[in-house]
């Protein structure tokens, strides 16, 4: 990660802020920096992937698809998290993740994620009330999609 060392990077994006430093760095053992280039589909929406992500710079658009169409969500950038569906098993990507531009990254397998919290419950704990946040900002995101896509025009919306 250039200058910086993965668990540096992983010390200060802000989806891990306040974890333990041991868990940083159970993280830091299984963590992969993967990058993706301006126009690449990460993972598209019902695929089956096993990875989590941490931007750590870039941006990526997640979308949904419509008739006849592509509808983005929300876009995500530096700092944010993607893949959360991954952490779930063998649940399908709820969202397309495509990069707007250069995007790096650092990918975790969910099987060894989940391995980690089964030896260590209560740092598992902690990821997922993160990841559970995450969750729910996303489906903030995307009833306000749509509710800007369907809502009647000059209605005014609370």
């Amino acid at each position: 990660m250039e200058t910086k060392t993965l668990t540096e990077a992983l010390r200060e994006h802000p989806f891990l802020e306040g974890l333990k430093q041991n868990h940083v760095q159970r993280l830091a053992e299984v963590a992969l920096e993967v990058q993706f280039a301006r126009d690449q589909i990460v993972f598209r929406e019902g695929d089956e992937s096993s990875l989590f992500y941490l931007l750590v710079s870039g941006k990526v658009a997640l979308e949904i698809s419509a008739p006849g169409r592509i509808v983005r969500i929300q876009t995500l950038g530096e700092g944010d998290e993607m893949g959360w569906s991954s952490l779930l098993g063998h649940a399908g990507k709820t969202f397309q993740a495509r990069s707007l531009e250069p995007v790096r990254a650092i990918a975790f397998d969910a099987t060894r994620l989940r391995q980690i919290w089964e030896q260590d419950p209560s740092f598992g704990y902690r990821f997922m009330e993160r990841l559970l946040m995450v969750v729910a900002q996303r489906l903030h995101a995307t009833r306000l999609q749509l509710l800007d896509l369907y809502a009647p025009r000059g209605v005014k919306l609370v």
